[in-house]
């Protein structure tokens, strides 16, 4: 990690949910790199002081305050702690998402409803939590969303819906908060290197190289790529963008892709 220069969000309070690792603790990163005081949320206690003090070494600000985002009251009491800490929030990142590789017959009702609890509710009960102690004007929401909204894909029904649902409710909050000055966006990443659901959807090795060929841009996206994105609709560059949802994958779901995982038998022969 490189030593925080520009100060873009100086003395802002960024409150950010599946900050523990991979895209979102990229986004962490970068916006302390920035200036801003990081609330890191997750559910390890572990993984967000690991990171929280890589951004302390690097000289930015950050603590981690465990919660799952399932639990309503969990963020309640983690937002009004990142608030006494570090002040209103200027800033929520909902990253904390849920995925695996099933076909819809073999999934169970509660494997699809955990998937849609974690990305749709958990997308709720962070903006619903945050609600009361938003930097009023000028807060910036941003959700994380997927390929998966608006591309179908084969043994990802569960995740298909739950970030459709994320983005409609990106659009919805963004018409009831725009009044009060708060911006509500979203961001779809595409296919992101060195991340977990890339590892689960499209190992390294034969599929991963074929869906970099695919792309129109000829390649994964690095968490960089994502966090820059971020770092925008957060900025003044974008005080006058709300309700988007920006693909940032590399022309992804422009050219209509889907990640295609290998399929068991639906059926037994």
């Amino acid at each position: 990690m490189t030593t925080y220069v520009q100060r873009m969000f100086e003395g802002r309070t960024a409150f950010v949910t599946g900050g523990g690792s991979g895209i979102n603790q990229r986004i962490a990163e970068r916006l302390a790199e920035q200036g801003a005081n990081v609330a890191l949320v997750g559910r390890t206690q572990s993984k967000l002081d690991a990171v929280a003090e890589g951004i302390k070494a690097a000289g930015g600000k950050a603590a981690g305050f465990a919660a799952d985002v399932r639990d309503y009251d969990a963020l309640v009491r983690s937002v009004a702690a990142a608030h006494e800490q570090f002040g209103a929030i200027g800033m929520v990142i909902c990253g904390a998402a849920g995925n695996f590789p099933a076909l819809a017959n073999a999934m169970s009702a509660n494997a699809f409803k955990s998937v849609i609890d974690i990305d749709l509710l958990g997308t709720f009960n962070t903006c619903r939590a945050a609600y009361d102690h938003l930097e009023l004007p000028g807060a910036s929401i941003v959700t994380i969303s997927a390929p998966q909204a608006v591309q179908a894909m084969v043994m990802q029904s569960h995740v298909c819906a739950a970030k459709a649902g994320v983005d409609m409710l990106t659009k919805t909050l963004a018409l009831e908060w725009g009044p009060l000055g708060v911006r509500v966006n979203g961001v779809i990443p595409g296919a992101v290197a060195d991340t977990e659901g890339m590892d689960r959807l499209a190992p390294a090795g034969p599929i991963r190289e074929a869906l970099a060929r695919q792309m129109p841009l000829r390649r994964v996206a690095t968490k960089d790529d994502i966090a820059d994105m971020v770092i925008f609709l957060c900025s003044d560059a974008a005080k006058y963008v709300t309700g988007a949802i920006i693909p940032c994958d590399g022309g992804m779901t422009t050219a209509g892709m889907a990640i295609q995982t290998p399929r068991p038998p639906s059926r037994p022969g």
